[in-house]
This record gives structure tokens, sequence and C-alpha cells, in this order.
């Protein structure tokens, strides 16, 4: 299969497929790329990730790739070393595609841990400048959403890219003033917007985060919209949907990653509603997502207090006196329960893997002694 043909566009200052700079190509990226200028490579964009494969944005069109083997078998187990959508990668071309050779650092990576696994991780999207924290009003709302954004927020701190807040669904809430003013109480610092899908009030102000080569990754549970609003942004059906349930909850749609370029410039990256969100490497986050929380534990008497029944503890006090509520300490204690244990099981896999490359390197040695 040859290069798929990009159509031609109406304006010129609309973006194309082959404007790297538009795809998010910097100085940066450039420099990276210069080891690999002289082995006849191109430098791509992942624009989706399939479990057979890619599909890369380069300047000569949108081409499918697939994975060099001895990439792969360097990776190893590690698959937080495989390209990721929004990762910017070192190609061959050839008649039929590309074959991606080596991935180039990356500026920021939205990390998890790969569900089922005990420590290993898995990048939901790379080099991406803003986090749309994606949930729907109404019973998403009333359904814990606070606590399952205070986690999104610490990956999203986390990850190195902005977090945005993005309500979705106003036309099926009558208080939403009031759920804005709750969400901000949880998401210190991180702008909130409440908008409509359906009508598009409020979808205007998110131009402001979507510039020319900006890369923006939207994140939320199945069902809240993250596919309807791209669309919108789009100003045409790109994505597909489905209609809303009578109770109100929208149904999962999305089964893959996707970056989707706008007409005029930036690239939105669509993902699959995640029903698990476990963390991979928090600790700048949760600083940066519960600075609240942080800024009492330096009050306590003890450097070392683990806020449970210590004397001097300003974060029990602050909890009694009600200034700190108590289910967002619970939530903060949980995600610093979660990373002590996701850390253990990484220094455990981390030793196991030194000692069967020593193992394998001995064996090495007496077979060639011998």
């Amino acid at each position: 299969m040859g290069l798929r043909p990009v159509p031609a566009l109406t304006t010129e200052d609309q973006l194309t497929e082959y404007d790297l700079a538009g795809l998010g190509w910097n100085e940066e990226f450039q420099a990276a790329f210069a080891l690999h200028e002289t082995d006849g490579l191109v430098p791509g964009r992942v624009a989706v990730q399939h479990r057979g494969g890619y599909r890369l944005y380069t300047e000569l069109g949108e081409v499918p790739a697939e994975l060099a083997g001895r990439y792969r078998h360097e990776a190893g187990w590690r698959t937080g070393l495989l390209p990721a959508v929004g990762d910017w990668v070192a190609a061959r071309p050839h008649d039929s595609g590309a074959v991606i050779v080596d991935v180039l650092p990356r500026r920021t990576h939205f990390s998890r841990k790969a569900a089922l696994s005990v420590a290993e991780q898995q990048v939901i999207a790379a080099n991406v400048d803003t986090v749309f924290l994606v949930g729907a009003l109404g019973r998403e709302f009333r359904a814990g959403f606070l606590r399952r954004l205070e986690r999104y927020l610490t990956l999203g701190w986390e990850s190195g890219a902005r977090p945005v807040v993005i309500l979705t669904k106003t036309d099926l809430c009558e208080d939403v003033t009031e759920i804005v003013a709750d969400v901000e109480s949880v998401a210190f610092g991180v702008p909130v917007h409440a908008v409509s899908n359906l009508s598009g009030d409020g979808v205007d102000e998110l131009a402001q985060y979507l510039g020319y080569g900006e890369t923006v990754a939207l994140l939320g549970s199945s069902g809240v919209g993250k596919s309807t609003l791209i669309n919108r942004l789009c100003g045409r059906e790109v994505l597909a949907t489905q209609d809303v349930r009578d109770d109100g909850i929208g149904r999962h749609t999305t089964t893959h990653r996707e970056l989707v370029l706008l007409p005029a410039g930036g690239l939105l990256l669509d993902t699959p509603g995640m029903r698990e969100l476990q963390l991979w490497d928090g600790a700048e986050g949760i600083s940066e997502a519960f600075g609240d929380v942080d800024s009492i534990a330096a009050e306590c008497r003890f450097a070392d207090c683990a806020h449970l029944a210590e004397p001097g503890c300003a974060v029990q006090a602050a909890v009694a006196e009600g200034t700190l509520a108590e289910d967002r300490f619970d939530s903060w204690r949980k995600l610093q329960s979660e990373l002590a244990r996701l850390e253990r099981r990484q220094n455990q896999r981390l030793r196991a893997e030194v000692t069967k490359e020593y193992r394998r390197r001995t064996r090495a040695m007496r077979t060639d002694k011998y």
C-alpha cells in the first residue's frame, strides 16, 4: 500500500499533514533527530497506535508503519520505551509505508501503571502541551467525580503538561455554577471550563489552548463527551459518537488513541475511557494536586509525621476543625500509599532484571572460556 494522498485545504493558513511545525516539530526535536539525518530516515509523529502497528504523520503524508525488530528487542519488557500516540519517531520509508527505528526523547508524557501489571509503565500520550481532564455534569459528578479528578490532576501535573478541567453537558445540569465552584475547590490554580457539546456554549473559550502546533490530550471516563467535543472543535464529524442514554450517561465510543488535526492549527489527542487509572510516578504530581494538604503538613511538629495519631499533627487538627475535608485527606493518603507500593514493586522488578542480566553474562563468559 502506498502513501495515502492528502486532500488540498482551502486556505493558506490551514494546517496540512505535510507541515512538521504545525504537527508540533521544534528545534528540540530537530536537534534530537540530527543523529538520524544521514541514515536516510525521516521524522514522523505517531497519529494512531494499533496492536498491529502505527500510522504516522510525516512530510510525505500519512503512512502506515511498523516497529523495527531490533528496537522492539532492545526495549524488551520496558513498554514505556515503545512508541505512543504523540511521539516523534525516526522512520525509514519504503514503498508500502515505513519502519520505526527510534523514538525521539519526549518533552512530556502521560503515563499510568499498565492494567494487570505488577510494575509496568503504559504511556497514554506523549509530547502533549495541555491535558483536558473531561467530566460530564449531572450523574457523573455526583458519583464521586471530585475524588476521580484528584487522581487525574495528579497524573496530569506529573506528565509535565498543563492540566485544564472541562465539564461537559451543561445542558443536562441546572446547578452549573455550584458544581464549578466545587471543582475549583480541589483544582487549585487549574482553569475550569463548563461547556455544552450540544449547543456549543463555552466551547469557543477552549481555542486559547489550541494554537498552531499545540497538542491537547483529552482524558476522562467513558461517555463524558470527548469525541463529541473534538467534533465540535473541528467543526465537522471526524470521530464516531453515540447517543446519550436515558439516564444521562454517555456511551463509550473511542476504542483507540488517535491524534486529530484541526483545520487551522492545533492537534487533539482522543483516548478511550479508562476504567483503571493507577499511578506510575506521581510524587511531584501529588504535591501539585494536593498543595493545600502539603502546606498544612509542613506545620506538623515532626518532619516524618504519618498524620495518624502523632502529637502536634497539623493535618489531623485541620480535619478535626473542618478546614481540611476528611474525604480529601483520605484521597491524598490513598494516593501516597499507592505510590509507595508501586515504588517498592518497581525496585523489586529492577533488581530482578539486574540479576537476570548478571546471570546471562556469567553464562556467556563460561561458554567463551570453554
